[in-house]
C-alpha cells in the first residue's frame, strides 16, 4: 500500500542532411549477455565453482529482460489491452473530441490491434451516448466497452448502447468514501453485487474495480473481490487513481489478489510520479491479465500507462510475440493522430516515436551501430516502421560515421581524406558554424572537399630537377 495510506502543432525533427541512414539489413541480434554464478555459495564461500576445486557448469546465454521462467504467474508473453483513449483520455485537459474524430481514433486503435476499447459513460451526456452507439455500430474487431459509477441507472443505460461490456467502478479508500460518494463498505458491496448480476444477465462483458486501490484497506478490497468474483465477474480490477503506488507494491497486491480470486485482473495505473510502465510490467509479471492504456497516456492530470511505453518496454520483453499481437507500425500514426486532436507534440523522448529514438550521436555508438545496430537498440526501428540514423553534424561525431555518411552521398574520400573532414566538423562545431539543422554548413564542407579532390586530381605532378 501506498505510504499515504489513509491520510500538437507541428514536431521538432533533427535535419536528416546531418545524419547517416544505416542500412536495416545489418546485424539483428546482440551477443547474449552470459549469466553468472552468484558471487558466494554456501558457508563456505565457493565461488564461481565447487568445493572440490572443479570448474563450474557453462552457463546458458540469457536474455535478461525475458520473463523468468520459473515465474509461474507472470502473463508478460499473455496479456490483453483495454485502450482507454476514448474514456481516460477524454479526461486530458486539451481533450475535446468530436464523433468523427473518436470514430477515426477508434478505427486506428482496431487497425493496431488493441483486443479492447473503452470509452466513456454514455450516462455522462446525450452526446456520449450517441458516440459509444455509434462506435459500436463500426464492427470493429476489438471488443467496445464504456465506464460506468457502480450505479443502476448508469448501467441501464449502458447495456442500451450495443457494448460488449461494461466496467464498473468505485471508490473504495477512505478518502473517496469519505469525501466522494460517502458510502460504506456494506453499501458498496451491495450496490456491486445489484449491478453486476443485472449486467451479467443481458450477456455482456462485466468488471468490478476498486478506486484508489492503493490507499485501500487490503482486507476491504479482498474481502469486495472475492465477493464479485463468486457471483461470476469476468475481471476485477486494480486501480492506483492517484499514481503514488510504486512496482514492489503493484507487485504484492496483484500477487496477493491472484491467490484470491479465479478471474481476470486488470490494472488501470496512473504516472503522477512516473511509474506508469514499470508498474504495469510487475503487474502482468504478478499475474494480471489486462492493462489499460492510452495513446501518449494521456488522461486526467499527467495520464495513465502509454501505450506505446507498455509496446515498447513488452516488446524488450519478447519481440515476436508483441509482433504477432499488433500492428507495430501503426503506433507512429496514432500517436500523431491524437497528438493533433489535443494540440499537443510527440514528446522528444518518447518510446519508439520520439524524434530521437533511433537517432545515434557519440562517435564510439556510430561505429558499433554501423557495424551491429543491436549494439546499443534494444528496439529495431523496422518493426515499427521507422528508420535508425547516425548523427555526424557536431563535436562528438567519428570518422566512421561521416565515412558511412559521404558513401551515401557517392563522393571519393580516402580514409585520411574522411579523418581530415572528420577534424574540421569538430573544428566548425567547436567555433559555432555548424550546429544542428545547419545544412548549408556541412554540404560547403563537403563541396570544398570534393573540388578540392578534383582538383588535385586534374593538376599535373611537379616535374624533379
Amino acid at each position: 500500500m501506498c505510504p499515504c495510506q489513509n491520510g500538437a502543432s507541428e514536431q521538432q525533427s533533427a535535419e536528416k542532411s546531418e545524419m547517416v541512414q544505416v542500412p536495416l539489413n545489418g546485424s539483428t541480434s546482440a551477443h547474449s549477455v552470459a549469466s553468472t554464478a552468484a558471487a558466494s555459495n554456501g558457508v563456505n564461500g565457493h565461488a564461481n565453482g565447487t568445493a572440490n576445486g572443479t570448474a563450474p557448469r557453462p552457463q546458458r546465454p540469457i536474455n535478461p529482460y525475458a520473463p523468468r521462467a520459473s515465474d509461474f504467474l507472470s502473463n508478460v508473453s499473455n496479456f490483453k489491452i483495454i485502450e482507454s483513449t476514448l474514456r481516460e483520455g477524454e479526461q486530458f485537459a486539451n481533450a475535446f473530441f468530436d464523433t468523427k474524430t473518436k470514430i477515426a481514433i477508434a478505427k486506428a486503435l482496431d487497425a493496431f490491434g488493441v483486443e479492447y476499447i473503452e470509452l466513456t459513460s454514455p450516462a455522462a451526456s446525450e452526446q456520449s451516448r450517441k458516440d459509444c452507439e455509434a462506435i459500436c455500430k463500426l464492427g470493429l474487431k476489438a471488443k467496445i466497452l464504456t465506464h460506468i459509477r457502480c450505479h443502476m441507472d448508469d448501467a441501464r443505460i449502458a447495456v442500451e448502447t450495443g457494448v460488449d461490456g461494461v466496467d464498473v467502478v468505485i471508490g473504495t479508500s477512505s478518502f473517496l468514501r469519505e469525501f466522494s460518494h460517502g458510502k460504506d463498505m456494506a453499501y458498496i458491496t451491495k450496490t456491486a453485487i445489484e449491478v453486476i448480476n443485472y449486467v451479467k444477465s443481458k450477456g455482456i462483458e462485466v468488471r468490478f474495480s476498486s478506486e484508489d486501490s492503493f490507499r485501500s484497506d487490503l482486507v476491504d478490497l479482498l474481502s469486495i473481490y472475492q465477493t464479485v468474483d463468486r457471483i461470476g465477474v469476468n475481471r476485477v480490477g486494480i486501480a492506483d487513481t492517484v499514481g503514488c503506488a510504486n512496482p514492489r507494491q503493484v507487485y504484492d497486491l496483484v500477487r496477493t489478489l491472484r491467490g484470491v480470486v479465479s478471474c481476470d485482473i486488470e490494472v488501470h495505473l496512473h504516472n503522477d510520479t512516473g511509474m506508469a510502465i514499470a508498474n504495469a510490467y510487475c503487474a502482468l509479471e504478478a499475474g494480471a491479465t489486462h492493462i489499460d492504456t492510452s495513446v501518449l497516456g494521456i488522461g486526467e492530470r499527467v495520464g495513465i500507462t502509454p501505450l506505446g511505453g507498455l509496446v515498447a518496454c513488452l516488446y524488450a520483453a519478447n519481440p515476436e510475440y508483441v509482433k504477432s499481437k499488433y500492428n507495430l507500425p501503426m503506433l507512429r500514426e496514432i500517436e500523431n493522430l491524437v497528438a493533433e486532436a489535443v494540440e499537443v507534440n510527440v514528446p522528444f523522448m518518447n518510446p519508439i516515436t520520439g524524434y530521437c529514438a533511433f537517432t545515434h550521436k557519440a562517435g564510439i555508438h556510430a561505429k558499433a551501430i554501423l557495424n551491429n545496430p543491436s549494439t546499443y537498440e534494444i528496439l529495431k526501428p523496422e518493426d515499427f516502421g521507422l528508420t535508425r540514423y547516425v548523427s555526424i553534424g557536431h563535436r562528438l561525431t567519428g570518422w566512421n560515421a561521416v565515412k558511412s555518411r559521404v558513401e551515401q552521398l557517392g563522393l571519393k574520400l580516402t580514409d585520411e581524406e574522411i579523418k581530415d573532414v572528420t577534424a574540421k566538423i569538430k573544428e566548425l562545431a567547436d567555433s559555432g558554424e555548424l550546429a544542428v539543422g545547419q545544412k548549408e554548413a556541412l554540404d560547403r564542407l563537403l563541396r570544398k572537399h570534393r573540388e578540392g579532390t578534383l582538383t588535385r586530381s586534374s593538376s599535373p605532378s611537379p616535374t624533379r630537377a
